[in-house]
């Protein structure tokens, strides 16, 4: 039987990982432009370090996935976090909140305050940029068509300032 949406969001045993960033990795290109070169560790880490992040983004905020990597990044003391798994677990979260509404619970976790790079709305949530776009703008934040893409106007105006880890 296929898992739920909440079921995947589930933490792992074998999380977190932290291992040696090698060129074929899937986040290679993501995480080197980051900072991060082949030989540096890098993290995996498990969903719920992910929602514990997004959960934090409060009204008027927005975090991108930029910086939930640096951030747990920096909790584990790597140079990267795995931007790939990273943004399967942000799509994941998205996904068990709504599954999560249609059952009359609420996980408490504001996914739409969560951005791809560069401020980009993300398609894979739940409805696509869409649906991405209305829960933003609902919150008084402004949102541009860039081709086929949307991308929230000073975007970087908003992000979250985080203080230690």
């Amino acid at each position: 039987m296929k898992k739920t949406w909440q079921e995947k969001l589930k933490d792992k045993a074998s999380l977190p990982k932290v291992l040696k960033l090698q060129t074929g990795f899937p986040c290679y290109n993501a995480v080197h432009k980051m900072g991060a070169e082949a030989g540096d560790d890098v993290v995996l880490v498990n969903p719920s370090e992910v929602v514990d992040i997004m959960k934090q983004v409060p009204r008027g905020k927005l975090v991108t996935i930029v910086e939930i990597c640096e951030r747990l990044a920096r909790q584990h003391g790597t140079k990267a976090c795995c931007s790939l798994t990273t943004g399967i677990f942000i799509m994941t979260a998205a996904n068990a909140v709504e599954e999560a509404s249609k059952q009359g619970k609420s996980l408490g976790i504001p996914y739409w305050r969560t951005l791809k790079v560069d401020g980009f709305l993300n398609d894979k949530y739940p409805g696509g940029q869409e649906a991405h776009r209305r829960l933003l703008e609902k919150e008084d934040f402004r949102v541009k068509a860039r081709g086929r893409k949307y991308q929230v106007v000073d975007y970087r105006q908003h992000l979250m300032k985080w203080t230690g880890g």
